[in-house]
């Protein structure tokens, strides 16, 4: 994956995982919501001066943003679920009901 994208989904995650919308965000960098949709989406990269408003909006470390070594781990760690799944019908049962608990 190249730097765009994994630097937008990465601006994506945090931004979701502080509840914000992307016109929140937007509006607060004096951009078009669909303009940081291309950022997140790794089309384009944000501008120098759009990326430290984005990195102080979601108050985080520039470094924070930079940082992709978990989202390897993240995908290995899915691809083994989801292979153990596909062999263990119990297994996805268990598992289903599991997600349907935490969920919300």
């Amino acid at each position: 994956m190249n730097i765009k994208k994994l630097l937008g989904k990465r601006i994506q995650e945090v931004r979701k995982s502080k509840k914000l919308t992307q016109e929140k965000i937007a509006e607060a960098i004096n951009i078009e919501t669909s303009s940081l949709s291309n950022i997140e989406n790794g089309k384009y990269y944000p501008t120098a001066d759009n990326l430290e408003k984005i990195i102080d909006i979601l108050e985080v470390k520039p470094s924070e943003l930079f940082t992709f070594e978990y989202m390897d781990l993240q995908n290995d760690l899915m691809q083994e679920m989801i292979l153990a799944m596909e062999s263990d019908e119990k297994l996805t049962r268990l598992m289903y009901k599991f997600f349907m608990t935490v969920k919300y």
